[in-house]
């Protein structure tokens, strides 16, 4: 995922990923990415429109939509996992995003495991506005310890059915490495970051020091959600962003 596309609509660019969602986004020249977060997640459905109102609202049309971040209730199998991807791209293509196989939206999708919700929800989104001296942001797409773009997901997942720390420390390595990747594609780096989520049921105490906060991947501190990545078998995941505005709602 290193290919930048200008998607003009939304005012700005991503990484070309897979069809369920892009590897990353930057506002482009004369916009900036902002990000809101419900008090409480919301359902698909209502998260959709939620959002759709509140751009509205705003006087941004549905295409500013370029990012966001799910829950769901339990990791999917990769067929249950396809089958919700195909739901959830066909809003997007309503709203005259998603085109040709081609998704500009990053995404993150995770699964709590305390107090889970009911079906897939809407945490948090991001989207661009116009603006002048605050252009500017981005957001790196959730990615867990695997590579994207495989066959399928279990016979590619970094040291597959293990959990020692030792397991761990290399699937924090080769996901740090992908939100480098993907933030290099962007422009940007860790000195840029004004967000840093981690998502695992797993103690990430061992390398936080040494390998998270060393490279400079915690500018401002680390958030650490106990959830588990969308797709069974993986472990650790991880998102980054870089925006100047963010609300709750």
């Amino acid at each position: 995922m290193t290919e930048t596309v200008t998607f003009e609509p939304g005012g700005y660019r991503y990484i070309r990923g897979v069809f369920q969602y892009s590897g990353g986004v930057a506002a482009e020249p004369g916009f900036a990415i902002e990000r809101a977060r419900f008090r409480r997640p919301l359902s698909l459905e209502e998260g959709f429109a939620a959002i759709e109102a509140y751009l509205g609202a705003r006087g941004r049309p549905t295409t500013a939509f370029c990012a966001c971040e799910l829950r769901s209730p339990a990791p999917f199998t990769e067929d249950g996992f396809a089958a919700f991807n195909r739901v959830y791209v066909g809003t997007l293509e309503r709203w005259g995003i998603f085109r040709d196989g081609d998704n500009p939206v990053a995404r993150s999708n995770v699964c709590p495991a305390v107090d889970s919700p009911a079906g897939p929800s809407f945490h948090a989104f991001s989207y661009t506005v116009a603006a002048g001296e605050a252009a500017g942001g981005f957001v790196a797409a959730g990615g867990a310890d695997v590579p994207e773009g495989k066959a399928n997901y279990r016979d590619h997942i970094v040291r597959r059915g293990e959990t020692s720390p030792e397991a761990l420390r290399e699937k924090a390595r080769f996901v740090l490495a992908e939100m480098e990747a993907r933030m290099q594609a962007l422009g940007a780096g860790w000195a840029d970051a004004t967000g840093t989520q981690v998502y695992t049921v797993h103690d990430p105490h061992p390398f936080f020091a040494d390998e998270i906060v060393a490279r400079g991947a915690a500018p401002a501190g680390l958030t650490w959600h106990y959830a588990r990545p969308p797709v069974e078998g993986l472990e650790y995941e991880m998102d980054v962003r870089g925006v100047p505005v963010e609300r709750t709602i």
